[in-house]
């Protein structure tokens, strides 16, 4: 049996308690045992540091991975999900040099390398359980006992394995190069990492005479936005080949040199400075100046301090001179080498690894280079060579990791070379997939185009030392793979190999009387280390060798857009160099989640909040979706938004979870009212004729095939829009448009249908979703699984929906024209109620009339077939169709898009005249072609705004408006009966609120009384004018006051200035003995005609009815159609159990009502003898009895119609009971039309209903006193 599900939901108590059955079954493990024979799907997990809590970025990477990972899985792959660690670099030693106050390498040295290091492994796994706390709680299926950590000597010893192949291959040279430095962790950064970490500042710009040799009252003039490398100054570079002048500063008569084009730098006025010569850059080449320092002037002997030639030097900044700091960047150093200004063997370098002036620079020594920059301002202007001083903003890289400003600074490192790689870089890159495809053709591939040899040496300590052991002169190189090669060379046991362990480690040189070769001190930078991870975490080549090939490259890996210079390029420069093959085949970049002002997420800030905090306000799935289905997939930047997490609870789960807990609510009806049992064999499922059934397993089946075609191309952005969109669809559609059918009014085969319908929906859903909502999926399919046949899953472990398969489409379900029809009916049914809302008319108030125009007769006749929808939805009388607007004096108007105006200037104001001068021909002609010209200028559909207009003089009752391919008028205006039915309306929503604040079930018998404030209002009239209307939607007794009976709750409400006074009290149950005197049945009118078919009435003779019945009089067809179909007498009680709402209880039925003569099977077979009496229901359980005499009537007790269905040259006959029991549940013209349909075995067509034999004037009805007016009349039916 399926369990009861509450009103109200806390979903993430559910998750949590979702997560106790995981564990309690071992699902994730299980899952792994279940797909171990099947083909693999291999998978990286780009490790994090465990030194800080996870973030908003890697719970966005972390849903991506796990989203498409658990796909894989419910798609019949085998998916092993290792989790990994970043444990060695700058990340970790920068916490403990900030725990220890450490400054530089001399504190390192003082304490010793071992004790240091045994700092960092104490905090290397500081969060690692918040970390898998964390991951767990979002639901992120991954394997932790068996990770990898970077620090395991297995892992760093395969990382030795890739470098010896680096090495072996010419790959790998030491080199002297100015590179990205940071001075608080003493260490360079490769290209990539300085990329990283970009941020706008404003440093000090200074203009700097250097007069020259030749002429001292002369002087060339270069600007720089460092003046902390001034004292490093060794020469001046000039374009060749641009213009420079010779000025004469007519302030000061001072004569300086700068580019022509850079006047605007120094001087705002020509009258400022008078030009006295013009020349090449080239013909400065060679000339010497006067050095700002003396620091280094021995150095003007070799060709130091000189004006040398580049075209790197440009003319959109500065003086057009540009300082030359050989040793500070990257183009000085080339420059001042080309020229000879410096040699490869010169170290012209007076900063330490601190970022510190040292002893050679006596002015300043000691003096951190950033802030010696205003002293060294200063000294400037104290000797006269300030020409200028100002401040420039613009952008500057920072350390990603102490977040300080780099510098540039020449230092001596291990490089591996990517240059000569670059081409097989590219064409690997084209051999895989990345999703947004951009991100790889654009941002990833400029980046390998310009790739630079690799720095992967860092002056470190705690990090898998380079495994390269050298002689002093470094004419001697041993490179190590493995553990077993160095203790074979060494004749030492290893048992780590971090620096404490083999820096102490020598091999004995090859060359006589040669001391041994010692470890060169360098560590690998930490993206070498991940970069290797997938050789790495399995070990390879030393274990693993056959797993690891047959699994290479990985199908897939995801990680943010900032990776693309991280571990992207890594990934790809290593198994480029090792293999030449990609290392992955498929790629998801994300973009990055920001605060809610648009600014990076920020601790000290405050800006955002708590990822956990959010999880136990709103729930993971909830997060996970909002995360999913939002710009980030697509590379972009999301700004996350709290408010965002509870909207896809209110929008997207709420709705879902209301629908599965309507169809549980209505199974467990179905169960105990109707005796029937539902069981569910997936394979097995035939839909029925139901329209909106044949829909919504349509769209349900054209979803799957989407989802299937769209997570086989990685593209999770269009998935979960569909999928939020399917469950709007869903809950918004097809429940509330079936709420009947599906509890039961249309009858135990018809709610059969629906339920059945109901389920398959929901149980496909919950497993195509259950990769992206893995904790609400779970806990619907807990309960839905009750109601699988036990037979179609036997030998099938079905403990969670995540052991279930991802289900294929069944093409047999899916039907295109009834997808479009439906389509088309809720386009329509929106624009109606956008007439509505713009005339703030609501729903609850009927309307006369819609009319549907649009050219397509195909169009027209979906929307026609699905009338009773339309009519239902909008609140409407009657539907009208129709091709022609221009009947309805309605035409197509133009106005002109303002963006339009840029474009055409000084046409525009003709051009937008022209446009409001367009026919509707000229329009309509517009909007098939999608553009027009219009005074010689092409239009297109962007260019005007189209809408409707009525003509003057039309009539105009109607509304109009149009999604630019169905128009829909809604005749708006006012008529009192409507007016009317609507404020009944408006009591019904009255009362439904006032059961719902008492928490009041459906089952509840209680009586509502009511009263009027003044008596003399219109609501006074309103109400017992339709307390029919009433008491079929509330399903309770409606009287005037005074209330009877004990109180429940009380409330007084204004309803269009009137006081209304609602009270509801518990009804108390009559006794049987008590009736017998005084009910009898209503007077029915006489009908025009005799019953088409053969008939008995029922009188419940003992007992009370109940689920909302109050009647004890009904009718019941023996027959229908006539002569066929005839009734048994198991079915005879059933349909009287369903009648009086006493499903369940065992009755018999007697011809006489003091319980004698109880109906057999011969008096079924003799239906004319048995026919237009009255039968009597007993309740078995029950001894009393409500009536001693019989009950005569000639009638059916229960008014009726008679059905004339033409079909071809035959003639069928049939008959509809229009209320059953007496004056209840009348029946409404969509259901009469179903009715028809289900008598006949009309299927997949509309059937049309008319007051005469000919097919004309076809009748509809709103409201359900419409279709009583039919009563003893015959219909006609054509399809």
């Amino acid at each position: 049996m399926v369990e009861s599900v509450p009103d109200h939901i806390n979903f993430p108590k559910e998750e949590e308690q979702i997560l106790e059955l995981w564990k309690k079954i071992d699902a994730f493990k299980n899952c792994l045992k279940q797909s171990k024979n099947k083909p693999r799907y291999s998978f990286y997990d780009g490790p994090p540091f465990a030194t800080g809590l996870p973030h908003y970025g890697h719970i966005l990477a972390g849903t991506i991975k796990d989203i498409v990972t658990r796909y894989a899985h419910q798609n019949g792959f085998h998916v092993e999900r290792r989790f990994g660690w970043d444990c060695h670099g700058l990340p970790v030693e920068y916490e403990i040099d900030k725990k220890l106050g450490i400054t530089g390498p001399e504190d390192v040295m003082k304490m010793g390398i071992e004790n240091y290091n045994k700092e960092c492994r104490q905090i290397v796994m500081r969060y690692s359980s918040e970390w898998e706390f964390i991951v767990n709680r979002l639901g992120r299926w991954i394997d932790f006992k068996n990770d990898y950590k970077t620090m395991y000597p297995w892992f760093m010893e395969s990382i030795w394995w890739v470098f010896k192949q680096l090495y072996e291959k010419g790959l790998v040279y030491r080199g002297f190069k100015v590179m990205p430095f940071s001075t608080a962790c003493s260490t360079p950064l490769s290209n990539f990492e300085s990329g990283q970490n970009y941020k706008d500042v404003v440093d000090p710009a200074v203009i700097v005479s250097f007069p020259l040799d030749e002429d001292p009252n002369v002087s060339v003039i270069a600007w720089t936005t460092t003046p902390w490398t001034l004292p490093s100054n060794l020469a001046l570079c000039v374009h060749p080949n641009l213009d420079y002048v010779k000025i004469k500063h007519a302030k000061d008569g001072k004569v300086y040199i700068l580019m022509e084009a850079r006047l605007g730098a120094l001087f705002k006025k020509e009258a400022e400075y008078e030009i006295i010569g013009k020349f090449k850059g080239s013909t400065l080449k060679g000339k010497k100046y006067k050095p700002l320092f003396n620091y280094f002037i021995e150095l003007k002997k070799t060709g130091a301090f000189k004006i040398c030639n580049d075209t790197y030097v440009t003319e959109d900044s500065g003086t057009g001179v540009v300082h030359q700091a050989a040793y500070f960047g990257a183009d000085d150093y080339r420059v001042c080498l080309e020229h000879s200004v410096i040699t490869k063997e010169m170290v012209v370098c007076p900063v330490d690894e601190s970022g510190k002036f040292t002893k050679e620079v006596t002015d300043f020594a000691g003096q951190y280079v950033k802030d010696a920059d205003k002293n060294i301002i200063r000294w400037l202007k104290q000797n006269g060579r300030l020409v200028d001083q100002s401040t420039y903003k613009h952008s500057y890289p920072f350390c990603w990791r102490s977040e300080t400003p780099l510098i540039y600074k020449a230092v001596p490192s291990w490089f591996i070379r990517v240059e000569v790689l670059v081409q097989k870089l590219l064409a690997n890159n084209q051999k895989t997939y990345w999703v947004p495809e951009f991100v790889k053709e654009k941002r990833f591939a400029n980046w390998l185009r310009d790739a630079h040899d690799w720095a992967v040496s860092r002056n470190r300590y705690w990090g898998t030392p380079i495994p390269l052991w050298a002689s002093d002169d470094f004419e001697e190189i041993v490179c190590i793979e493995s553990i077993q090669q160095l203790e074979e060379l060494s004749g030492q046991k290893v048992t780590d190999l971090h620096r404490e362990s083999v820096d102490g480690i020598t091999i004995p040189s090859k060359r006589p009387g040669q001391p041994p070769l010692k470890r060169i001190s360098e560590v690998f930078d930490c993206w070498f280390e991940s970069g290797s991870m997938p050789y790495a975490q399995q070990h390879y080549p030393f274990e693993h060798k056959r797993e690891f090939e047959d699994c290479f490259p990985a199908d897939f890996i995801a990680e943010g857009i900032d990776q693309t210079r991280g571990w992207f390029y890594t990934l790809l420069v290593l198994s480029t160099a090792l293999f030449d093959q990609p290392p992955f085949k498929n790629l998801i970049a994300n973009g990055l989640v920001l605060a809610s002002d648009g600014q990076k997420m920020s601790k000290r800030k405050k800006n955002y909040p708590d990822p956990l905090n959010v999880v136990n306000k709103y729930g993971a799935d909830a997060l996970r979706l909002y995360l999913i289905n939002s710009p980030v997939v697509r590379a972009e930047s999301l700004r996350f938004k709290e408010t965002g997490v509870k909207d896809i609870l209110k929008d997207v789960f709420l709705p879902w979870y209301n629908a599965y807990r309507f169809l549980i609510q209505n199974v467990q009806r179905f169960q105990i009212e109707d005796g029937e049992q539902l069981m569910l064999n997936e394979d097995e499922f035939v839909a029925s004729n139901n329209f909106m059934d044949k829909w919504i397993l349509s769209f349900t089946q054209s979803l799957i095939k989407f989802v299937r075609q769209e997570m086989a191309a990685y593209r999770l952005y269009t998935v979960i829009p569909q999928l939020v969109k399917f469950v709007d669809k869903l809950t918004n559609w097809y429940v509330r448009s079936n709420r009947k059918r599906i509890k039961g009014e249309g009858g135990v085969q018809d709610c059969r249908h629906a339920l059945e319908t109901l389920f398959m929906v929901l149980f496909s859903m919950v497993k195509v979703m259950a990769p992206f909502t893995p904790f609400l999926t779970e806990l619907i399919y807990q309960n839905l699984r009750h109601l699988i046949d036990p037979e179609s899953i036997k030998g099938v472990n079905v403990d969670s929906v995540h052991y279930l398969m991802v289900p294929k489409p069944r093409d047999d379900l899916i039907n295109p024209d009834i997808e479009r029809a439906v389509a088309r009916m809720q386009s329509t049914i929106e624009l109606g109620r956008v007439i509505r809302d713009r005339r703030t008319m609501p729903t609850k108030y009927p309307l006369r009339e819609v009319v549907i125009i649009h050219p397509d007769q195909q169009c027209l006749q979906d929307l026609s077939s699905l009338d009773e929808y339309i009519l239902e939805e909008l609140n409407v009388r009657s539907l009208t169709t129709s091709q022609d607007q221009l009947k309805y004096g309605v035409s197509l108007k133009a106005e002109p898009d303002n963006t339009i105006g840029k474009r055409l200037k000084g046409d525009f104001k003709a051009v937008s005249q022209a446009i409001r001068k367009l026919t509707n021909d000229q329009l309509k002609r517009f909007r098939e072609t999608g553009e027009i010209d219009v005074l010689g200028h092409k239009l297109g559909e962007d260019d005007l705004k189209l809408t409707y207009t009525f003509a003057q003089g039309a009539d105009s009752k109607y509304e109009a408006h149009s999604d630019n391919e169905i128009l829909v008028l809604l005749d708006v205006t006012p008529d009192q009966s409507m007016l009317d039915e609507g404020i009944a309306r408006e009591v019904i929503n009255r009362i439904q609120k006032l059961r719902k604040k008492a928490s009041l079930q459906p089952v509840d018998k209680i009586t509502i009384y009511y009263d009027v404030e003044p008596s003399t209002a219109s609501l006074a009239s309103i109400i017992p004018s339709h307390s029919e209307y009433i008491f079929n939607t509330t399903k309770q007794p409606l009287s005037a006051y005074p209330p009877v009976g004990p109180e429940i709750i009380t409330e007084t409400t204004d309803l269009k200035g009137t006081k209304l006074h609602l009270t509801i009290v518990k009804r108390e149950e009559t006794s049987s003995s008590s009736t017998s005197a005084v009910v009898q049945p209503k007077i029915v009118p006489e009908p025009q005609t005799k019953p088409a078919c053969r008939y008995v009435n029922l009188v419940l003779s003992n007992g009370t009815p109940e689920t909302g019945t109050s009647s004890v009089f009904g009718s019941l067809l023996l027959e229908n159609p006539k002569g066929k179909s005839p009734i048994s007498y198991d079915v005879m009680k059933q349909q009287a159990q369903v009648v009086f709402g006493i499903r369940g209880k065992e009755v018999k039925i007697c011809k006489s009502p003091d319980r004698s003569k109880e109906v057999t099977s011969s008096d079924l077979g003799n239906l004319d003898a048995l026919s237009g009496s009255t039968l009597y229901v007993f309740i078995a359980s029950v001894t009393s009895s409500n009536f001693n005499t019989p009950i005569k009537a000639s009638n059916p007790l229960c008014r009726f119609i008679n059905i004339e269905f033409h079909d071809k040259s035959t003639t069928k006959y049939g008959m509809v009971l229009l209320e059953n029991p007496q004056q209840e549940f009348p029946m409404d013209f969509a259901a009469l039309k179903q009715q028809v349909c289900a008598i006949f075995g009309i299927v997949g067509k509309s059937v049309t209903l008319c007051d005469s034999n000919k097919k004309q004037n076809g009748l509809t009805c709103r409201a359900p006193e419409d279709v009583l007016r039919f009563h003893g009349k015959t219909l006609h039916a054509f399809v």
